[in-house]
């Protein structure tokens, strides 16, 4: 290799780290993010403005189209749309379906593609066809960085292996680095550009090294170093699971707000202000695509017996059929059968300004009602509650509540939308409320709110 050869690689070359960042910068250094979802997006938009030179990479048609016409796919992202529609136009973002022709030319090459689930078992098919498109293109001196939260040991075990044999590379001719995301939707860009601290981990030394200086030009915040990358995936796992711990800690104290007749929600809030206390808010449970998953991300790597989190997620789970239950004594209490009972659900989305219904509460609530044979109705200003699949609920609009409020037995709420605070209550004649977000404060109707008990 000549040493001009050298000079122009991103991993083990001899570029001072100054040098680097400065071409990183200029748009020397062609850049590709495999996944263009709700996070990919707004990263890749963020990494084009950026350095100037980022391919979006994407198997959805409709996806690549819209971002190569400046336009965002992704909604409920401030201020991504103008992102995308400025690096798209000054060519600094450009979008494409064939991942192999985007990963011959990039340098650095950044995965961002959803890690599912099959029961509690992770899915890394995705993760997986993103390396070994890359495999493909990888050149020597190239730079790998995962952002895509995967079990611990992924990156050195499973993706550096993958990418040295579909390249023919040795594994110590290209860098591999765990840079998870730390985003959530509604505020992706405000994250990604420092929020929080960047925390990156390499395979080796190098690889760490080079994806901090990178790392240090998107950021305005501090970035960490891990150590390496097995730990590096362990801090985002672990963010997850000290949440899921934490919530079902409050869950499990919100069930003796009815024996001690005390408002647990007060009584948390005002344990809150001891400097080492710090638990979270009870609810109907938990979803999304994040803290619901990373528990079995741990609990499937290892051999081990971790009872504290497999009871906790045992915990949250059961927070639905514990709102079933509170919906069907109150029901009993006004002489109301559950299988005679109209109960409409507000909200879907997982938690409250979103439109993902991901692991929502809601589908297990329902699901419950259902079988109870209750007639289920379901509303949600953020989402369209008549494509959620496998919801046993009969989609309504905000308007059709209003009218037709008479109609329901019971009305339970299960996201905090602040358009359910503007409801008139009263409308709703001899319902039931049941409160699991402890959202709507007094109501003229007989109530139980999770964490503090019957009004």
């Amino acid at each position: 290799m000549t040493a001009a050869q050298s000079e122009g690689m991103v991993y083990g070359g001899d570029r001072p780290g100054a040098t680097l960042q400065s071409a990183f910068a200029g748009g020397e250094i062609p850049v590709a993010v495999y996944g263009l979802g709700k996070m990919g997006l707004p990263l890749a938009a963020v990494f084009a403005d950026v350095t100037g030179n980022v391919t979006g990479v994407d198997v959805d048609d409709a996806v690549v189209d819209a971002v190569a016409a400046g336009e965002s796919p992704v909604e409920g992202e401030p201020g991504l749309g103008e992102l995308v529609a400025e690096t798209s136009a000054d060519g600094s973002l450009s979008a494409t379906t064939r991942s192999e022709r985007a990963a011959a030319s990039a340098q650095v090459h950044v995965v961002i593609v959803p890690t599912l689930m099959e029961e509690t078992e992770p899915d890394l098919s995705m993760l997986l066809a993103a390396v070994d498109a890359i495999g493909e293109g990888l050149d020597e001196g190239d730079l790998v960085i995962i952002e895509s939260t995967v079990p611990p040991t992924t990156t050195r075990d499973i993706v550096t292996p993958r990418l040295a044999e579909r390249s023919g590379l040795d594994p110590d001719e290209f860098g591999v680095a765990f840079c998870p995301e730390r985003t959530a939707s509604g505020r992706a860009i405000q994250d990604i550009r420092g929020a929080y601290p960047k925390v990156v981990g390499g395979v080796d030394a190098e690889s760490e090294r080079v994806a901090g200086l990178l790392y240090d030009e998107l950021t305005s915040n501090d970035v960490i170093h891990a150590g390496d990358a097995t730990t590096a995936e362990c801090v985002k796992v672990f963010e997850g699971i000290y949440r899921d711990v934490n919530i079902a800690l409050a869950n499990e104290l919100a069930r003796v707000a009815e024996p001690l007749s005390v408002d647990v929600t007060r009584a948390i809030e005002v344990a809150n202000t001891q400097p080492f206390c710090e638990i979270h808010d009870p609810g109907p449970g938990v979803g999304g695509h994040c803290i619901p998953l990373y528990p079995h991300f741990l609990t499937d790597t290892v051999d081990l017996d971790l009872p504290l989190v497999e009871t906790s997620r045992a915990v949250n789970d059961e927070m639905p059929r514990f709102v079933s239950d509170a919906v069907v004594d109150l029901l009993d209490e006004q002489g109301v059968a559950v299988d005679d009972a109209a109960v409409l659900v507000l909200g879907v989305a997982y938690r409250a300004g979103v439109d993902e219904t991901r692991k929502s509460p809601t589908r297990p609530l329902v699901s419950e009602l259902d079988a109870l044979g209750a007639d289920v109705w379901a509303a949600d200003p953020a989402v369209d509650v008549a494509s959620v699949p496998d919801l046993a609920a009969s989609a309504c609009s905000m308007d059709e509540v209003a009218a037709t409020a008479d109609r329901y037995d019971a009305v339970v709420v299960m996201t905090e939308h602040d358009t359910y605070r503007a409801l008139d209550f009263a409308a709703f004649e001899e319902a039931v409320v049941v409160d699991a977000r402890n959202t709507l404060g007094d109501t003229p109707l007989p109530t139980y709110t999770v964490g503090a008990g019957r009004q």
